[in-house]
């Protein structure tokens, strides 16, 4: 068998063990689904390599509004990989204990609102973090995490506490220990990593029983959606319409946050 129907064949179990998680994520796209019907919105976080995660869930084709990408560039910027802003810096940042306050403290929290908390060990600091202080503020947790990977590796924090400690709900990309899944002859290292198969399926899983749940309670998504399908005419209408949602929505994430000021309660136009 050849390295790539091996890489293939791992994928295919992997859609097995998504499967496997319908009820799961029926239960997750409910907690969405009524942040989002309520006015709020879903917090959606990923560090290095999680924030794939997070862009595949909004804004993109096929996505609707309703979800806040919380994307840092100092966790995420990899392509100069090393030098300034380069990989090891953003590798020690995601491991310094008190960012995800920092981060979080932008935002006029609310216990209407959601979270979706994207880590494939759930061990690092930042993310852990994130998920601890929403559940403190109230708000309901969804982990996405590679199980196998988590329960092999090492908390980052003196507590030892995991992502899933701070989860109430806990869903698992099926991707193997260390994330890789395929063994080349003659490298002692495996290649060819899972959790971005597994993590994208679970994301678009969530978001297609989102939008069921969504127009069933008469309120379809604003769905951004291509030329070619809907002509440009719709599809400008649809973009347009669904970054003006976002920001009507993201408007409400502002507007008391933090130290009140004669701006919060100033009612005029």
């Amino acid at each position: 068998m050849s390295v790539i129907q091996d890489y293939l064949n791992k994928c295919a179990a992997i859609v097995e063990t998504v499967k496997q998680q319908e009820n799961e994520i029926q239960t997750a796209a409910r907690w969405f689904a009524d942040s989002i019907l309520a006015g709020r919105m879903v917090h959606a976080f990923g560090s290095g390599h999680s924030r794939i995660m997070v862009e595949e869930m909004w804004p993109r084709y096929g996505s609707f509004p309703g979800f806040n990408p919380i994307v840092e560039l100092s966790l995420t910027f990899h392509n100069l990989v090393v030098g300034a802003n380069g990989q090891r810096q953003a590798m020690f940042l995601e491991n310094v204990s008190g960012l995800a306050d920092r981060i979080l403290r932008n935002f006029d929290l609310s216990t209407v609102d959601t979270a979706l908390v994207i880590s494939s060990s759930g061990t690092n600091v930042v993310p852990v973090e994130m998920a601890e202080i929403f559940q403190q503020r109230g708000i309901k947790v969804v982990a996405l995490v590679t199980k196998d990977h988590l329960e092999a590796s090492l908390t980052k924090r003196p507590d030892g506490k995991k992502l899933n400690d701070f989860a109430d709900l806990v869903l698992d990309t099926g991707a193997p220990v260390g994330d890789s899944m395929v063994h080349v002859p003659n490298l002692d290292t495996p290649v060819s990593p899972g959790s971005t198969v597994g993590g994208a399926m679970l994301i678009n899983s969530i978001k297609a029983q989102v939008a069921d749940y969504l127009t069933q309670a008469g309120h379809p998504p604003k769905v951004l959606t291509a030329g070619a399908l809907v002509g440009t005419q719709r599809a400008t209408e649809l973009f347009e319409a669904a970054y003006d949602e976002h920001a009507h929505r993201i408007a409400h994430m502002y507007a008391k946050v933090g130290v009140a000021s004669y701006v919060s309660d100033n009612k005029t136009h």
